[in-house]
């Protein structure tokens, strides 16, 4: 069953469906942070705050000054995914809590740019119209650990997605410009692992991060 808690406020969008959260954590979901969001949330008296999703271009970013305000109020401050790994990454040194792969690709360097974690979504449904990159080299490094693409091809290939704009970038475009440079049957085979064995690791992420708010309300 969801466990409900007062006092626990989540910022989610594209990484994970409101429904499958809810499933998870009963809490008080709102809209991918912008500025101030996380600010507000500490003046309202939030204990736990949960930074999965945030906007990147559209409006201006969390501040980190908001985070460590949120901190110095006495809430814990979790991130995870996307903007919430990006921002814990930067800031767990004060307090704030990182969870998951992508938190910890940003922490080690592996990761540098926003725009690994970036894509472009319904205003409405949050359903996500592009992929973002970190999903896209994850997914290439687990083919290439599998033995389906060589070095080569999984290097190609990633370029190809890093060349796009974020709002153009998916899986169909990347195999559409790395046509010719690569053998086909090596692109057939991955388009057979992503049929069926491709990993969203930004929704991954985000249920770890629902699963850790969870354990901390009981």
């Amino acid at each position: 069953m969801p466990v409900k808690m007062p006092g626990i406020v989540v910022f989610l969008g594209p990484s994970l469906s409101l429904d499958k959260a809810k499933q998870i954590l009963e809490a008080d979901y709102r809209p991918p942070a912008k500025r101030g969001d996380i600010y507000q949330a500490a003046r309202e008296g939030a204990k736990i705050i949960l930074l999965i999703d945030g906007v990147f271009f559209q409006e201006c970013s969390v501040a980190h000054k908001e985070v460590i305000y949120a901190l110095e109020a006495g809430a814990r401050v979790l991130g995870a995914s996307s903007m919430g790994a990006l921002r814990a990454s930067e800031l767990d040194v004060y307090g704030m809590e990182g969870i998951g792969r992508i938190y910890l690709a940003y922490k080690s360097g592996h990761l540098v740019s926003d725009d690994e974690v970036a894509l472009v979504f319904d205003p409405f449904s949050y359903e996500p119209s592009s992929e973002p990159l970190v999903n896209i080299r994850f997914n290439l490094d687990l083919a290439w650990q599998m033995g389906i693409i060589s070095a080569s091809c999984k290097d190609k290939l990633f370029h190809c997605a890093e060349a796009q704009y974020f709002p153009d970038r998916s899986y169909e475009r990347m195999l559409s410009d790395v046509s010719g440079l690569v053998k086909e049957k090596e692109l057939q085979r991955f388009r057979e692992f992503l049929a069926k064995e491709k990993r969203d690791f930004k929704m991954e992420d985000a249920v770890l991060a629902l699963e850790r708010v969870r354990d901390m309300a009981r």
